[in-house]
Order: structure tokens, then sequence, then C-alpha cells
């Protein structure tokens, strides 16, 4: 790993270069795109009036287990509990490699 001096600041260098440089950009990445589906599904719920007891009967699943795919912060989601949840409120989970 390249030490850096604190006072020298690199123009050129993006976000994405530094979180690679420090081993973290895969991190980051599962992180934001956790956040991101969380947030489409709580938006989904909000917008049809969908309450997280209703939604977890949907899922056939408990409160709890909602409560963690709700939770940007835990990463122990499986794809199979967000098709489930993209199904719960009329949505289709698409995975793609670019």
């Amino acid at each position: 790993m390249k030490r850096r001096s604190k006072a020298h600041i690199d123009q050129e260098e993006t976000l994405d270069s530094f979180l690679a440089d420090q081993s973290m950009l895969a991190e980051c990445e599962e992180l934001a795109l956790k956040e991101i589906i969380a947030d489409q599904i709580k938006a989904a719920m909000a917008l049809q009036g969908i309450t997280k007891t209703a939604m977890a009967h949907r899922m056939k699943t408990s409160r709890r287990q909602l409560e963690r795919l709700l939770d940007p912060a835990n990463p122990s989601v499986t794809l199979s509990t967000l098709r489930r949840a993209a199904q719960a409120v009329g949505r289709k989970l698409r995975v793609e490699l670019t």
C-alpha cells in the first residue's frame, strides 16, 4: 500500500481509484448497491401504502428479516430475499454483469 503525504493531494485521482488503492472499492460498491435497493423497496412500499408488517407477510418472512433487508448496513441479504421483496411491491429484480 502506498503511503501518501497528508499535504499532497493528487488532483487526478478519482474516488474509485483511491478506494481501489485502499482495497475498499468492492466493499463500498456492494454497500452502495444494497442501500440503493433498500431505498427503492422502501419508496415502493411508501407509494403503495404497504406497512412493514404487511410487506413481511407478502414476502412470507418475519418483520425482523424485513428489517435486516431494509438496513443498508446489513450485508447478509441474499438475491432470493431481494427478489421476493421486489415481487412483493410489484417490481422485478434485475442483476447484470457489465
